[in-house]
C-alpha cells in the first residue's frame, strides 16, 4: 500500500444529488463502488493499494455520507445510482474503457452499469450482489424484504437490522422456509415436530452493520447511514431484476465473486448461482461479505490479478 499518493476530493452534481468523490493515483481508470453504508471511507485502505498502478475513484453513494440528495425522501433506484456511475466514469475517463468493482449494493450498481453501457466497460467484477430475484427462491427473499421495511416502519432501525440480519444468515435462510412452509399448511394441521428441540441460534450480525462497525475512517458516517440504507437502499436494491440474458451475453467482461467465508449466506448465493448459470469460475475473495475491509490486503491482491486478466 502506498500512503503517499495524493487523494484528491471533489464534488459532482449529477440529478437529484450531490457526490463526493475521491481520486488517487495514475494509471488506467478503476471505479470501485462500495456498498451499505460505508461509502469511500470503506474502501480506502483497498483504493491506496490500487492506486500504485490504476487511477482509481470512490465516492459516496447519494443519499449516503457526503453526498446529499435534493430530496431527502426520495426513493432510490438501481438504475439512477448507475447513472451517478457512468457520470462518474465521465468524469475521469471520458471515452475511455475503464474497470469497475463493486461490493454487495454496489455489485448491484456495477451488473446494472454493464447491461445498460457495456461499451464503457473492459472488465467488472460483482463481489457478492444480492440480486435475490435471480433465485429459484426469490419469493422467499421478497417476503423479507417486505419484513425489513415494515419492521423498520413499526418498530425502529435496530429491530428492522435484526430481521435483515437472520435473512442473510445460514441459519435465517433455512428459518425464512419453514416460516413459507407453515403459512402454507391448512390451519390447525400441525408441522412433523423435530426429534430433538432445536438449539436457539445466536444472534447473526448483520452484514452491513459490520460493514459500518469496520470501516475505521469516519464510523459516525457510516453509522448515520443505516436508517437510509434499511428504508431505502435494501428495499430498492433488493427487488432489482438484473437483466439475465444480457449479462450472459456480456459474461466475457465480466467476474463474479463472493466470500471464501460466505458459503450459505444469502449474499453468497445470487454470484454462485449466476456463475453456474453463465458457465464461469465464481472467483473467491479473502473473508466473507465485508472482506474488503477485514482482508484489505489480501483483497486488493487479487482485485488486482483479476484487473490485470
Amino acid at each position: 500500500m502506498n500512503g503517499s499518493l495524493r487523494v484528491h476530493g471533489a464534488t459532482l452534481r449529477v440529478c437529484g444529488a450531490t457526490l463526493h468523490h475521491e481520486v488517487r493515483g495514475e494509471g488506467p481508470p478503476l471505479l470501485l463502488i462500495p456498498g451499505g453504508t460505508g461509502g469511500a471511507a470503506s474502501l480506502e485502505a483497498v483504493a491506496a493499494d490500487l492506486a500504485a498502478e490504476y487511477t482509481v475513484v470512490t465516492y459516496d453513494p447519494r443519499g449516503l455520507g457526503r453526498s446529499p440528495l435534493d430530496d431527502p425522501e426520495a426513493e432510490q433506484r438501481v438504475a439512477e445510482h448507475a447513472d451517478d456511475a457512468l457520470r462518474l466514469l465521465d468524469l475521469l475517463a471520458p471515452g475511455e474503457p475503464a474497470r469497475v468493482f463493486g461490493s454487495s449494493s454496489g455489485a448491484i450498481v456495477a451488473l446494472h452499469l454493464l447491461t445498460a453501457h457495456q461499451e464503457r466497460l473492459e472488465r467488472v467484477v460483482a463481489h457478492e450482489p444480492p440480486v435475490v430475484e435471480v433465485l429459484p427462491d426469490a419469493a422467499v427473499h421478497r417476503a423479507l424484504v417486505a419484513r425489513v421495511r415494515e419492521t423498520f416502519r413499526t418498530e425502529g432501525l435496530m429491530p428492522a437490522m435484526a430481521v435483515f440480519a437472520a435473512g442473510l444468515s445460514k441459519d435465517g435462510e433455512q428459518a425464512d422456509r419453514k416460516d413459507g412452509e407453515s403459512a402454507d399448511r391448512k390451519d390447525g394441521e400441525p408441522a412433523n415436530p423435530p426429534s430433538e428441540p432445536p438449539e436457539p441460534p445466536e444472534p447473526p450480525e448483520p452484514a452491513e452493520l459490520r460493514l459500518a462497525q469496520q470501516a475505521a475512517a469516519r464510523p459516525e458516517q457510516t453509522m448515520a447511514g443505516l436508517p437510509f440504507f434499511v428504508g431505502r437502499i435494501v428495499p430498492g436494491f433488493m427487488s432489482y431484476v438484473p437483466d439475465v440474458d444480457r449479462l450472459a451475453a456480456l459474461s466475457d467482461r465480466l467476474v463474479l465473486a463472493a466470500g471464501q467465508d460466505s458459503r450459505g449466506e444469502l449474499p453468497y448465493r445470487p454470484a454462485a448461482y449466476l456463475a453456474e448459470r453463465f458457465g464461469a469460475e465464481l472467483v473467491h475473495f479473502p473473508g466473507g461479505h465485508t472482506g474488503l475491509t477485514t482482508h484489505p490486503v489480501a483483497f486488493a491482491e487479487l482485485l488486482r490479478k483479476i484487473l490485470r486478466a
